[in-house]
């Protein structure tokens, strides 16, 4: 036993030294530059608390909706949880000198609500406020910029059980975790976030019912949708009031959206998809209202909507997160309330293990979409791809993921060129992690990770990203 813990040890010991000058520069074939996107262009990846913190009960931390449906058989692929993920609450600090190993000078990451606020409310848990204490510090000590997300999608238990995103009381809800994190948090941490893609969590959460809290009814999801919309804006209005000279943004799951065929329906079709996809939160911020027009059902959203909201969803946003991985060609179909459905890729399409389609200029034309809108900033808060990667005598070859990020990159410095204010680049993701139902089979990080040993190995992809910005 004393054997095997030792051996255990000294995995953990030997996965700091996995980043070795073996890297072929000839991968490094592009006809761009770190330069060429300017030297204020913010560089970084992207992680969020329930995707590699792990600890999921320990040290006062209450349990999330995410701990509920995990721990429940049959809700994730492979049948894994989030109990343990990548460990990254006993491993941060190590992992954070692997990130700055590779040349990246900022870091995203997300507080689990219920780590501080176990209840969702009330007592604060002191020692999950000492963990991201500790993790914020490590990271300045670095040199590395830590970017705060204020909720990417681990709700409190006791709050689902009350409603969650559903009862209005969220707002006030959300806003006392708001107002914590920014007080506790707040004299070293400048960039926030408010929410992470909620038209991902009120979607998938509350009308497919495919991810926690697996709830499918078109009234919860036009309630939850209204209420991240009010505390999208007021958590914007707690950072600004709360941290000096912040830098104060939220993010959106966003996607190209073309017809099928040159058809007026398709067009139509189309256009209904964009209106769930990329216009349902950021049209509210920006005081344009709920689109409408193209999406009649909408309208039933005014029975969750009181006199004063129209003020209180306006919130000027320093910057808008763009977060792409595919292309969404739609066509006419029998769904309701949308009435239209995606069309699979052709055949000879490039597919990533999500089933998605690699389409480098369409993060181009959502770009150029959303810079029409009266914003000040847009930055691309995730950008990635899974692919079937396989550790070999110490290396993993994923150059279908380098090709990827020089494709994507390209596109987004093309959109630059043309005039969009795009200021920054988060890869998603650092380290291979838990990816909600899909479990740990998806691989997206720059850093392969042995699940059974935790034992990190960086890719090909991650070493060119450190030549690249060297």
């Amino acid at each position: 036993m004393v054997r095997l813990e030792f051996l255990k040890y000294l995995a953990v010991l030997s996965s700091m030294w996995r980043v070795k000058p073996i890297f072929d520069k000839s991968f490094i074939d592009s006809d761009f530059t770190k330069a060429d996107f300017g030297d204020d262009f913010y560089w970084g990846v992207a992680t969020s608390a329930y995707q590699i913190e792990g600890a999921w009960n320990v040290d006062g931390k209450g349990e999330s909706v995410w701990d509920r449906f995990t721990n429940k058989t049959g809700h994730v692929k492979d049948k894994s949880t989030g109990n343990e993920a990548i460990n990254f609450y006993n491993r941060s600090k190590s992992d954070l000198k692997l990130l700055n190993s590779l040349n990246f000078r900022n870091f995203r990451f997300s507080f689990s609500w219920p780590r501080i606020l176990p209840e969702g409310i009330g007592k604060v848990n002191e020692k999950g406020v000492d963990f991201y204490n500790r993790m914020i510090d490590n990271c300045l000590e670095l040199g590395i910029e830590p970017w705060a997300m204020l909720y990417h999608w681990d709700l409190p238990q006791k709050l689902d059980d009350r409603g969650g995103w559903t009862n209005r009381d969220i707002v006030d809800w959300f806003s006392e975790y708001s107002d914590l994190c920014t007080r506790r948090f707040g004299d070293r941490i400048k960039h926030w976030m408010v929410l992470n893609e909620p038209a991902g969590f009120t979607t998938l959460g509350y009308l497919s019912g495919m991810h926690a809290p697996m709830q499918s009814s078109i009234n919860k999801f036009l309630s939850s949708v209204h209420h991240a919309c009010l505390c999208q804006a007021e958590g914007g209005r707690i950072i600004r009031n709360n941290v000096k000279n912040s830098h104060i943004g939220t993010t959106f799951s966003c996607s190209f959206t073309k017809p099928y065929k040159p058809f007026e329906s398709h067009q139509r079709a189309a256009s209904r998809i964009d209106v769930m996809l990329n216009r349902l939160f950021i049209e509210p911020s920006l005081g344009m209202g709920y689109p409408y027009k193209e999406l009649p059902f909408l309208r039933k959203i005014e029975k969750f909507v009181l006199q004063e909201d129209t003020e209180k969803l306006k919130f000027d946003f320093d910057f808008i997160g763009i977060q792409n991985y595919f292309r969404v060609i739609s066509k006419p179909s029998l769904i309701p309330f949308i009435w239209a459905n995606r069309v699979k890729p052709e055949n000879q399409a490039e597919i990533t293990e999500m089933g998605w389609e690699v389409n480098p200029e369409g993060i181009y034309h959502i770009i150029m979409q959303f810079a029409k809108y009266p914003i000040k900033e847009i930055i691309v808060t995730e950008n990635g791809a899974a692919f079937p990667d396989q550790l070999i005598d110490g290396r993993v070859h994923d150059q279908q993921r380098i090709s990827f990020f020089e494709r994507y990159l390209k596109n987004i410095l093309k959109a630059q060129q043309e005039g969009a204010n795009v200021k920054g680049y988060f890869v998603w993701t650092f380290i291979d992690n838990f990816e909600w139902n899909e479990g740990f089979r998806p691989r997206f990080g720059l850093v392969y990770n042995d699940f059974k040993t935790q034992v990190r190995t960086v890719k090909d992809s991650g070493l060119w990203f450190r030549e690249f910005l060297k």
